[in-house]
């Protein structure tokens, strides 16, 4: 658990060598916020997760959260911190929980890559353990539980034409393009044969739901992804990372955030997980709570769990593989190929009818 903005559980620690100038960053960050203290600016990164770099800013007692892509060639449309940054800006003013973004920098004199800046959410972050102040698991999974469905709801009962959001998603086939979009990132990053993971893929596609409602999708919302009250668990105060946030289907949202609830006797999914300690909803609980808050119907919700798990399983293979090659040099993901197959397996499963 951290009270930082962090990734799967990698907590905030200093760098001490960075290919940035920070001093630069900071007369840029002086020229374009108003308001900052005087006194030296301290930055400390969220220890490198799986994606985009993050950074915690403060000045006196101002802080803020720098985001930027990684170092290193990246792939074209990748990490667009200008999305990102557009996003919260209509996001935030009619969905609160969502940062409040300060100002978009690309010039080259500044920084290698382009970054945004945005406010930083003071609160609890729960990756796989709780804070002591919040007591026992059968105290508060409950409430933890009801609060990740509330405010996933709330964010999909947004009027996204009315904030504007309109042109920053194609509804029209969202799922098709998901399905096919996801299936070509493994194909690119395969390292060894699963069984049954063919037939999974042409299931996938040969079933792809149409569901006319459209809404807001967070497309990354999950457990520690969200910033809780400091005393109160059942209160959200932040919801974070936004990068791949889009329009389309929102029971895409469901399907992932259920995938990433772990239960207890789930094998090693490659990710930190809190929620199979005693006093969460289970996988069923949660699926039932949403449908009872939302009002909508899911009784397709296999499939989007299904894609949920290949998802994620995709995520972690396209890490593997970096390792493999030799574009990152570290250890800790040198078995996540263990991980890939068992999510492949839950897929399989939940596809079948025999996981949830």
């Amino acid at each position: 658990m951290t009270d930082n903005q962090g990734v799967d559980g990698m907590s905030a620690t200093e760098k001490t060598v960075e290919p940035i100038d920070w001093k630069n960053v900071e007369n840029y960050l002086r020229k374009s916020i108003p308001g900052l203290p005087e006194g030296k600016m301290d930055v400390q990164q969220f220890s490198e997760g799986y994606s985009n770099l993050t950074y915690l800013v403060r000045i006196g007692t101002w802080e803020g959260v720098l985001r930027r892509p990684p170092f290193g060639e990246v792939p074209p449309r990748a990490h667009d911190m200008e999305r990102e940054y557009r996003m919260l800006e209509k996001v935030n003013p009619v969905f609160p929980l969502a940062p409040k973004p300060y100002i978009y920098c690309e010039d080259p004199e500044v920084m290698d890559k382009h970054f945004y800046v945005m406010e930083k959410k003071q609160g609890v972050v729960i990756d796989d353990q709780l804070p002591e102040s919040y007591g026992s698991s059968e105290q508060v999974g409950e409430a933890i539980s009801k609060n990740v469905i509330r405010t996933l709801v709330q964010l999909q009962s947004i009027d996204y034409r009315e904030a504007g959001l309109a042109s920053m998603g194609k509804p029209e086939g969202f799922m098709e393009r998901q399905v096919k979009g996801w299936i070509k990132r493994y194909s690119q990053s395969k390292t060894e044969e699963i069984p049954a993971l063919e037939e999974l893929e042409q299931w996938l596609s040969a079933n792809i739901p149409v569901n006319p409602e459209t809404t807001i999708v967070h497309n990354d919302f999950k457990l520690n992804n969200m910033v809780l009250d400091q005393e109160d668990p059942g209160k959200a105060v932040g919801i974070l990372d936004w990068e791949l946030s889009t329009i389309g289907d929102p029971l895409s949202d469901l399907g992932s955030t259920v995938a990433y609830w772990g239960e207890p006797d789930d094998p090693d999914m490659g990710i930190n997980i809190v929620t199979s300690q005693p006093g969460f909803f289970s996988r069923k609980e949660f699926i039932e709570e949403y449908a009872k808050q939302s009002g909508r119907d899911v009784s397709n919700v296999n499939y989007y769990v299904t894609f949920g798990f290949y998802k994620l399983a995709v995520i972690l293979q396209q890490i593997h593989y970096r390792w493999k090659i030799g574009e990152i040099d570290d250890d800790r993901f040198s078995n996540l190929n263990q991980a890939v197959s068992n999510l492949m397996d839950m897929a399989n499963l939940t596809r079948n009818g025999q996981l949830i």
